[in-house]
Parts: structure tokens; sequence; C-alpha cells
């Protein structure tokens, strides 16, 4: 899984709490993931993003404008997973 947050360059501290938070779900989930922080305007562009900071999961924007809580990031985690998990099934 891969999480990556977009923030512009000029964001201040609400990127790093939005990074806080990510970890912590992490932690309390006890899951491994590749979790990137961007404080590139280009890579806003790429995804569509215009307001910050952004939260992206596995290429998906779940999360824009605000910085997300720890149980909401938690239950976007384990949607995904189910999803990954009835696509396998699928196959």
């Amino acid at each position: 899984m891969r999480i990556d947050i977009l923030c512009k360059p000029d964001c201040g501290n609400l990127c790093h709490e939005a990074l806080s938070n990510v970890r912590q779900a992490l932690d309390q989930m006890r899951l491994d993931a590749e979790v990137h922080l961007y404080q590139d305007s280009r890579k806003m562009i790429d995804n569509r993003v215009y307001v910050t900071p952004a939260l992206v999961l596995d290429d998906v924007v779940r999360i824009a404008g605000r910085v997300p809580e720890v149980l909401e990031i938690k239950a976007l985690i384990s949607e995904r997973a189910k999803y990954m998990r009835r696509l396998r099934d699928a196959v």
C-alpha cells in the first residue's frame, strides 16, 4: 500500500499533522506502507488536487482540504483492504 500526502510548498504545520496521523493509524493497525510527503505543486496538479493537505491512497485521492483524523484514516485503509480482497476473489 502506498500513501501520499500532498501539500503546497508553504502549507505549514497541516502537512506534518496529516503525516503524524497517518503514521499513528498505521502503527495502531500494525501495518507497513510506503508513506510519502510531497510539497510539490506539480504533484498536486498531476492528481488534480487544489486544496491541501490531501491524502492519496494507492493513487486515489481520498481526502483533500483538511487534516484527516486517525480513526478516519484507519477506516479508509481497512476499506481499501476489503476492496483488494474482493478484487482478488473475483479473478
